[in-house]
């Protein structure tokens, strides 16, 4: 069971890091620091995008509108990490004794 727990954890802390990329990448294209006319740009965009997006989308519907700012990846990463946290909490197994 640890084994399941390191992966999955391991993944979590994957998709945390691929949401990060994520916010910098879109900062940067709306700073107009990079171009997405870029083939590779749009490339890793459009990638990141499509892993990332659907796990926004019910934040973005709870969270309130604040203008420019988007609180949706910081809650996305509350959650993975309560997630992580509470699994290896609860499913680790602990030696007796």
């Amino acid at each position: 069971m640890n084994t399941i727990v390191g992966l999955i954890s391991s993944l979590i802390d994957l998709y945390m890091w691929v949401v990060i990329i994520y916010v910098v990448l879109s900062w940067l294209v709306a700073f107009d620091i990079i171009n997405t006319r870029n083939q590779f740009v749009r490339t890793v965009g459009d990638f990141l995008y499509r892993l990332v997006e659907p796990a926004l989308r019910p934040f973005r519907r709870i969270l309130p509108n604040l203008g420019g700012v988007d609180l949706s990846p910081l809650a996305l990463i509350v959650v993975l990490l309560l997630i992580r946290g509470l699994m290896q909490e609860y499913l680790v197994e602990r030696p007796v004794g």
